[in-house]
């Protein structure tokens, strides 16, 4: 698909945290993003690129009459649950909606037409990760994810490969670590209901938002004792999906592609980032280990520059807290997507 030709692209949970970072993307590299979603997690006040047609992933009529509508030539599919806990405790739901809304989606797809996918795979799909805090994961890893959740991402991403080979679609599954910051204008951030994400929560917590922030463990074998995780700036992250969708691939074509930094930080030293940033001291606890939870998750990144020409910009710790601060501190913010997600009620990480 060549810049600047304004085809259209359905964005599947569009109004999401990623999705709607994708949609501003696209729109700025020419394409035109439409958006996709129940509104069931994500905001309304998110969708500012493109239109956007309310309906279920689940509902192949109203994906095909989006389809039809707005003459559609990709997808860029994020719609889906997210949340790990929720998946140990409703994995029936998380297979209906994460692995057979997207049986949906492609057989849609066939039959209007639609030959190329960007799907929003997870790092979850290799579990426990790397045996050591210095060892990077590649695509070729063992695959052990440790939720339902992360079954449901590998299931989804077999199912893609399968059509791909039997109907000669082409895609990329886009596997990325731990999505993190904001639009550098503000205008668009990381809001979910409830939070359980590091940053958003450490930041909550140094303005006093929140309560004091629980580290889960600082007894790991890594250098502080904390987990550590590959952060990668959400607006890298939407160039990603931009990037995936203009690779050139043959029909039948699947590829899966990490997308992270390659540097492992530890929550300890994202805890001291937000303190420094925030000016001010981040209230914190150390409590015991979660269940599952592994040492370390670090992306190779090799793979993402070979095959789509793509690497981390903005993806400093310090950039990616930076802007996460910015948006949490923006008046917009807490009239608008803030003021739809409610206040803060999780106030734990790890």
């Amino acid at each position: 698909m060549d810049r600047g030709t304004g085809a259209a692209v359905l964005v599947t949970g569009g109004a999401g945290y990623i999705g709607a970072h994708t949609a501003k993307a696209l729109h700025e590299q020419g394409f035109t993003p439409v958006v996709f979603d129940s509104l069931g997690s994500g905001f309304r006040e998110a969708v500012q690129w493109g239109p956007l047609v309310e309906g279920d992933i689940r509902d192949r009529a109203a994906l095909a009459l989006a389809m039809e509508t707005h003459d559609i030539q990709a997808v860029i599919h994020f719609a889906g649950l997210i949340e790990v806990g929720r998946s140990t405790a409703k994995p029936d739901l998380f297979w209906e909606v994460n692995v057979s809304g997207t049986v949906d989606l492609l057989t849609v797809m066939r039959d209007r037409g639609v030959g190329r996918l960007v799907f929003s795979s997870s790092a979850a799909v290799y579990g426990q990760g790397g045996r050591g805090p210095l060892e990077t994961i590649a695509e070729d890893a063992a695959k052990a994810p440790a939720s339902p959740y992360g079954d449901t991402k590998l299931a989804a991403e077999w199912m893609i490969s399968a059509q791909c080979r039997a109907y000669g679609l082409s895609a990329v599954a886009l596997r990325y670590f731990n999505a993190a910051g904001a639009d550098p204008s503000g205008l668009i951030g990381e809001a979910h209901e409830p939070e359980t994400h590091l940053i958003p929560l450490a930041i909550a917590a140094a303005l006093g938002d929140g309560k004091p922030l629980t580290v889960f463990g600082q007894d790991f074998d890594t250098p502080d004792g904390t987990c550590l995780r590959d952060y990668i700036h959400v607006t890298d992250l939407a160039a990603a999906h931009v990037a995936a969708l203009r690779v050139e691939l043959p029909a039948g074509a699947f590829e899966p592609v990490n997308v992270g930094t390659g540097q492992g930080r530890s929550v300890m030293e994202v805890v001291e980032a937000v303190g420094k940033a925030a000016g001010r001291e981040v209230p914190h606890s150390v409590g015991p280990r979660r269940d599952g939870d592994p040492p370390s998750l670090v992306a190779d990144p090799s793979r993402a520059r070979e095959l789509l020409g793509w690497t981390a910009r903005h993806s400093s710790l310090d950039e990616i807290v930076a802007d996460a601060l910015r948006w949490e501190r923006n008046p917009c913010y807490g009239s608008g997507i803030r003021g739809s997600a409610g206040p803060r009620k999780s106030q734990a990480a790890g």
